[in-house]
């Protein structure tokens, strides 16, 4: 592939940053794919008083709610149009398999039409005041949104924030992570064609420690939203609190995943799987503890094994249409998982499948797996003289395709070992007794609750998490309210003479005047 140069999106066309140039990697064979520029704290400056001033203007915070509604719409046209490459190059920046992506970047149009439909049907509440007085409520803008992402679903996470901002009349400027950043700076060309004002929406390159620094410390920000660590999400709610921005932060998780002998065992590995090794495990929702009722664990971990041995198996290059997972998305990751598995293996528990780093060529395509960062699925469990839950790994993320499984007695174990965690994102169920998905679901401790399946996503669905997990929600009307705030104004229709009559506060002479 062609190394190619990007810049900025600022003000309705592309801008060179004064920054040092970024090198974007192709992480299954380290192949250069882009350089792009990144941002000064003056390039961010310029960006952030240009989406200020063009919401000063009115010419999208101001617009008929109809015309952002039609805006959205022909987004979700242009997308729709341009969707074969965005997903090509978000499988060679992310090394994410295409089978994936090909699932999951069509789906971002439902997310502006989805919002869409909110400004074309949301009704302004009007409140039963007392008196001759009309009182309703609009939710209005918020003003410039810094919106901070990360690399494992550049487009999608990026969406997520995106449509429910411009939906609210907001001007946006974008930070998607140093690694992935190339369709992010597309986006704003296709919005453009689709009818964007100028301005609107802003796109910046950078590294957090600088560009990202720059943004949400800005005076005109009135509002962050990232996803990414636990660590950055508390560093920005300090900066958020400070300036008493809006705050939204996705962050970290540890999703339990809980099989009970009620399951159907092979739909529940299916379930594992699909939970723990999509995107290569690096999302934030990924089942990373896999719990299993002891009665079944004999009859599961044989099952698991050869599921892991099958997408292993089948890794490759994530142009293949036979690859099943891909590599992780740098050197740096690669590491940092290796090096929380053989901690925990010096520790003295068992490995059931991979925990090494890939080595040879893949049985698809001959991918030589040493020129990328591939990791196989990887599950630990007990040793004869080591517990998984005395590891950091059952209490932090590896953010790579490592599973630990630890088994449990009945359903308050599984309740107990589920909130074992500062993390309270997403969890799973799989059983096919109704009445204890039910009792369990609502015991644990957790923002989603899945029962049978995972990861599902739509755009009217809350996705957000309690504890360390984060600040808000994403999706739905909450989204939407969370880009706006409310606006009430109170309208007295009573006649001059009854208003004299009961608010003259200061006439002369005794009597009772109105206060409220």
């Amino acid at each position: 592939m062609t190394v190619q140069d990007y810049h900025m999106w600022v003000g309705g066309v592309e801008k060179h940053g004064n920054g040092e140039k970024i090198s974007v990697e192709d992480p299954s064979n380290r192949q250069i794919l882009a350089r792009c520029d990144t941002s000064t704290p003056e390039d961010v400056d310029e960006a952030v008083r240009i989406a200020h001033e063009t919401f000063r203007s009115g010419i999208w915070s101001r617009a008929p709610r109809q015309f952002r509604a039609d805006v959205l719409d022909r987004i979700a046209d242009v997308l729709q149009a341009n969707i074969v490459p965005l997903i090509t190059l978000e499988v060679h920046q992310t090394g994410r398999a295409c089978r994936e992506m090909k699932a999951q970047v069509p789906s971002l149009i439902k997310w502006f039409k989805y919002f869409s439909s909110i400004l074309r049907t949301e009704e302004r509440p009007v409140l039963p005041t007392s008196g001759n007085l009309h009182n309703w409520v609009d939710r209005v803008p918020i003003g410039v949104v810094a919106q901070i992402t990360p690399f494992n679903h550049p487009l999608l996470i990026a969406t997520k924030k995106i449509a429910p901002a411009l939906a609210g009349g907001n001007s946006i400027v974008l930070k998607p992570s140093e690694l992935t950043p190339i369709t992010s700076v597309l986006l704003g060309k296709l919005f453009k064609d689709a009818g964007l004002p100028d301005g609107v929406f802003n796109v910046i390159n950078g590294f957090g420690n600088i560009t990202g620094k720059s943004l949400v410390q800005h005076p005109l920000v009135a509002k962050i939203d990232i996803t990414g660590s636990t660590n950055a999400g508390r560093a920005l709610g300090a900066t958020a609190g400070q300036k008493l921005n809006s705050f939204t932060a996705e962050l970290g998780g540890k999703a339990p995943l809980v099989v009970f002998e009620q399951a159907n065992l092979d739909l529940a590995v299916n379930g594992i799987a699909f939970a723990s090794f999509i995107a290569s495990g690096q999302t934030c929702i990924a089942a990373t503890r896999i719990l299993v009722q002891n009665s079944i664990m004999p009859q599961l971990l044989p099952k698991l094994k050869a599921k892991c041995e099958s997408v292993t198996r089948r890794m490759g290059k994530p142009t293949s249409e036979e690859c099943t997972m891909g590599p992780l998305i740098s050197e740096r990751q690669l590491k940092g998982v290796a090096s929380i598995v053989d901690e925990a293996v010096l520790q003295g528990v068992t490995v059931l499948c991979g925990g090494t780093i890939l080595t040879g060529r893949s049985y698809i395509d001959d991918q030589d797996f040493g020129e990328g960062y591939y990791y196989p699925p990887t599950v630990l469990v007990d040793g004869s003289s080591a517990k998984i839950l005395d590891t950091r790994l059952w209490r932090e993320e590896a953010f790579g395709p490592v599973i630990v499984v630890v088994g449990f007695d009945n359903e308050d174990d599984s309740v107990r070992l589920s909130n074992d965690s500062e993390f309270g994102l997403g969890a799973a169920l799989w059983t096919t007794d109704l009445s204890q998905a039910f009792r369990v679901s609502q015991r644990i401790d957790a923002g989603i609750v899945w029962v049978n399946t995972h990861h599902r996503n739509d755009p009217s669905s809350p996705w957000g998490g309690i504890g360390s997990s984060g600040v808000g929600s994403e999706n739905g009307i909450d989204a939407y309210h969370s880009y706006t705030k409310m606006k009430s104004t109170i309208i007295n229709y009573a006649s001059p003479e009854e208003s004299l009559e009961n608010e003259d506060w200061f006439r002369e002479g005794s009597g009772e005047v109105r206060y409220n």
